[in-house]
């Protein structure tokens, strides 16, 4: 017993330094991504999007926060007097959760989501494994699509179709799909994290 005791334990430590040397670069005992955080101007349309459009599960609700110092400015950086009416989050199948806020009080909020050319521009993607039928099914449900799926057939990305679509409130969003993987990565490239199609496990 003591002897497979030693062997754990010199296992758990070789782990760790190998996890030491791993995060070396970066933040120590980097994990991955946790959430996305996006601003909306009604949580409640974002909720029935996210919710009965794309088929996220609500988790749970803060708010609102708001605070006659600066705590607001400091930790959030936006104005001092800016109120959080509401915080919800939602879990989308495997990946990061999403925190979506929706602010009042500001004087000089900006109403129209920054387009993919301005500093800032984002998008979320999500992946699926039959893109014709999700995109089929977001005709249906009336969503914006910005023209046709593409499908990558040269370069690092071959494999990869990809299509982007509009939210109510004008975010742009993206699926994705490669089924059989990405050309780089065929090629001994580092695999890129995607998530798996699986049902989702319970939370830890």
């Amino acid at each position: 017993m003591h002897g497979n005791a030693s062997y754990n334990s010199r296992r758990v430590n070789a782990q760790d330094k190998t996890r030491e040397a791993q995060n070396s670069h970066g933040v120590p005992s980097l994990c991955g991504v946790e959430h996305i955080g996006f601003t909306v101007p009604d949580l409640n349309e974002a909720t029935r999007f996210l919710v009965d459009v794309i088929g996220c599960e609500y988790a749970y609700a803060l708010g609102p926060i708001s605070d006659a110092g600066t705590w607001m400015s400091t930790h959030l950086n936006v104005e001092p007097t800016a109120v959080i009416k509401g915080i919800r989050f939602f879990r989308c199948k495997n990946g990061p959760n999403l925190e979506v806020f929706e602010f009042e009080g500001l004087a000089d909020s900006r109403r129209i989501p920054p387009r993919n050319s301005d500093v800032g521009g984002h998008h979320i993607a999500f992946y699926v494994d039959d893109m014709p039928r999700a995109v089929d099914y977001l005709r249906a449900k009336d969503v914006v699509i910005l023209g046709e799926p593409t499908l990558r057939t040269t370069g690092p990305s071959a494999g990869q179709e990809w299509i982007y679509f509009v939210a109510p409130w004008g975010m742009q969003f993206e699926l994705v799909s490669y089924p059989a993987g990405k050309k780089y990565q065929r090629e001994g490239g580092l695999p890129l994290w995607r998530p798996s199609c699986e049902a989702a496990g319970p939370m830890s």
